[in-house]
């Protein structure tokens, strides 16, 4: 049996299937396209110099990583300001619900309608979500300006109508673009457009590092440490998210009056079964304080507000502690709600599937559980490393971090699924065309048998 490489070596071959991979790719890269042209249209009715002099004033926290997501959208207050985040937000609730609420439950079990049904939810959470934080956002722009210099010039309701509009309807125009490039292009829609958020800030960032080596700011044996880190980081990314705890399984087959003959497979479970979401959840929720605070923190009453914030800023050891808590929590908590162990254990007995020395049923769900938890807690030890490794490298040297540990994962991961999916796709095309051909060899030989 060929392997995967050399079924995408034959298919290299086939021009049909070379054209529509083609158009698949020009039309994930056009929409791509569309969504930074998008990114520099700005909201009416703000100062563009007055709010990026406030970001500055206000860099860090939560505000960063949605500044990053949306390809520096945020800075700009562009239409795109609020990127793919309320989507996001809502399909990670409608998962947690799906597996909570007996309703949504029983839903997921009626195959593609129940899908429809569920995604149609989460788009309408998505404008609940996107209208809420467009209305809170565009009310605080009204009342800060940086060096006497109102960042919106003529608040009132005119101006908050619009923006909340322009920014409710960015937010659901990237969602129907990620949803065209999901059934239309290759790779998930949503993630690429998360990438590309992302990647467009590394260029900007290299260029930073190679002025502050020409002006004496940065030595140029941190600047060559700080290379071989980001590739070494990658490498480790990969090789982790590929990583895999097989647990062997036997499958009883029969073969007419022959003794049963038992047929070996394996189960693989993740090293890091929930991915990049623990991470995301995890900062939401540490630097949420320091988010509030950069708003109300100036107003009387609200010190301790500030205070807090301070603690919990990316450097200090509270955030890391807490940050590594919620990390570790969120990993074993959406893992349980991705795998179920019973209902694993119930398809395997159905399917006359046993693991060896393990009684099926209810032993074999005890025993899925206790490897799932062992393969859990390195998942989250992993996925705390790198998401604190900026910050432990930044205690030392400082420099412009495009891609932080939360960049970095998501980049890679998004990388990594693209190129299986593409693979997926040349091979899926080879097999069209086998099978075609032997249709074609049928009919004909039918047809000489009748002659």
């Amino acid at each position: 049996m060929s392997s995967r490489q050399e079924q995408v070596e034959k298919l290299l071959g086939n021009k049909k299937g070379l054209s529509e991979l083609k158009s698949r790719i020009l039309f994930v890269i056009g929409a791509l396209i569309v969504f930074r042209m998008g990114s520099f249209l700005p909201v009416p009715g703000v100062n563009p110099a007055a709010m990026a002099a406030l970001l500055d004033q206000n860099s860090g926290g939560l505000i960063d990583m949605f500044n990053m997501f949306s390809g520096g959208a945020l800075g700009r207050y562009s239409i795109f300001a609020l990127g793919v985040m309320p989507y996001i937000t809502a399909s990670i609730i409608m998962q947690i619900l799906g597996h909570t609420v007996p309703a949504l439950r029983e839903m997921k079990k009626e195959g593609e309608t129940g899908r429809r049904k569920i995604t149609q939810y989460t788009r309408y959470f998505t404008i609940v979500l996107a209208a809420v934080q467009s209305f809170s956002i565009t009310s605080a722009l009204q009342s800060f300006d940086t060096g006497g210099i109102a960042v919106v010039p003529q608040p009132g309701f005119g101006f908050l109508f619009t923006a909340t509009v322009s920014l409710t309807g960015g937010t659901m125009f990237l969602m129907w673009l990620g949803e065209q490039i999901t059934e239309r292009g290759i790779g998930n829609g949503i993630s690429l457009i998360i990438f590309a958020g992302i990647v467009v800030g590394l260029p900007g960032a290299v260029v930073s590092v190679f002025q502050m080596v020409s002006e004496g700011q940065l030595n140029a044996l941190w600047a060559i440490f700080l290379m071989v880190l980001a590739l070494g980081l990658t490498a480790f990314i990969v090789f982790v998210e590929r990583g895999q705890r097989r647990i062997t399984m036997q499958f009883a087959r029969r073969g007419g009056r022959q003794a049963t003959q038992a047929q070996t497979s394996y189960l693989p479970l993740k090293v890091n079964m929930s991915g990049v979401i623990p991470v995301i959840f995890a900062s939401s929720l540490v630097l949420f304080p320091s988010t509030i605070a950069s708003f109300v923190g100036q107003k009387e009453g609200f010190g301790w507000l500030t205070n807090l914030s301070q603690q919990l800023s990316p450097g200090n050891t509270l955030y890391m502690i807490f940050f590594g808590a919620l990390i570790v929590f969120f990993a074993y908590f959406y893992t349980a709600l991705t795998f179920n162990s019973d209902e694993t254990a119930d398809n395997l007995k159905r399917q006359s599937a046993v693991i060896p020395g393990i009684r099926p049923g209810k032993q074999t769900s005890t025993y899925l559980d206790g490897v799932l938890n062992r393969v859990t807690f390195w998942g989250s030890i992993y996925l705390l490393g790198v998401s604190l490794l900026p910050d432990v490298v930044n205690q030392f040297i400082t420099v412009p971090f495009a891609l932080g540990g939360t960049g970095l994962l998501i980049v890679v991961v998004v990388a990594m699924d693209f190129m299986a999916q593409l693979q997926n796709h040349l091979v899926s095309q080879q097999y069209d065309s086998v099978l075609k051909k032997s249709n074609i060899k049928n009919y004909q030989r039918s047809n000489k048998i009748r002659r």
